[in-house]
């Protein structure tokens, strides 16, 4: 029975394509540590930090705290100094980076629908960024007053896509066992694969940049609207997948 449906963020619920955004989003990060470090060694620094989040396996450490690990350790600077100009920019600097990206049409409704028929459901971005970053890209979605009862970032995971870890973990945090969870995605190799393995029905939102070749065809695959219709048809529309209204929800 299906109790939950797992989002993907970038490209399926927003509009956003990581790899072009991810220079725009660096170019304006670096000038704030410049004190510190030329901006070419802190834009090294900081994507091997991430790359190690990203193959981070230990269940005993969340993704925050290796990035923190990797990241000051190697620089030999103190965490108490910059994690603060961190955390200026994400609440400053980084909501005006919403011009790079457009709310998915149709993806407002298929969220709805999925918590309006007693779903559960999860923001299952890969959480390589603080809550503050994930909370405003929900903005740019134009989704982030709906009732989400699990949203990934940095801070609460341990694990990071494409790892069957990760969704096995957001599985735990809505409450239902994987097999009971729909993952939805626009990116096979990062946001299915893994998901499959871990148990889970998965469904391939197909976008604009990504043709669903290859791997995408061992996956159900098609638009927001289609996506909205398997929902609807699966679910039966029994309203009973919470057992608690609210219960794990964010604020």
């Amino acid at each position: 029975m299906l109790r939950a449906v797992l989002f993907d963020l970038d490209g399926t619920l927003l509009d956003l394509d990581m790899e072009t955004f991810l220079p725009v989003y660096l170019s304006a990060l670096a000038p704030r540590f410049a004190s510190f470090l030329p901006p070419e060694r802190f834009v090294r620094e900081l994507l091997r930090s991430t790359g190690a989040m990203v193959a981070n396996r230990d269940p005993e450490r969340t993704n925050r705290q290796v990035f923190c690990e990797e990241f000051f350790g190697r620089l030999g600077l103190p965490q108490e100094r910059l994690m603060p100009i961190f955390e200026d920019f994400y609440f400053r600097d980084f909501p005006r980076l919403g011009t790079h990206a457009r709310a998915v049409p149709g993806a407002r409704r298929l969220v709805q629908a999925a918590q309006d028929r007693g779903l559960r459901t999860a923001v299952a971005t890969n959480p390589v960024f603080p809550l503050q970053a994930v909370h405003e890209r929900l903005r740019w979605a134009g989704i982030d007053d709906l009732p989400f009862d699990f949203v990934a970032s940095y801070e609460d995971m341990h694990f990071c896509k494409p790892h069957p870890e990760y969704f096995r973990e957001v599985a735990e945090r809505v409450g239902c066992r994987p097999e009971e969870c729909l993952m939805a995605g626009d990116d096979p190799e990062m946001d299915l694969v893994g998901a499959r393995t871990a148990g889970m029905q998965t469904f391939h939102v197909l976008s604009g940049a990504r043709d669903g070749s290859g791997v995408a065809h061992q996956h159900p695959r098609g638009t927001v609207e289609d996506l909205l219709h398997l929902i609807s048809v699966i679910s039966g529309g029994s309203g009973a997948g919470r057992s608690s209204p609210g219960a794990g929800r964010t604020p």
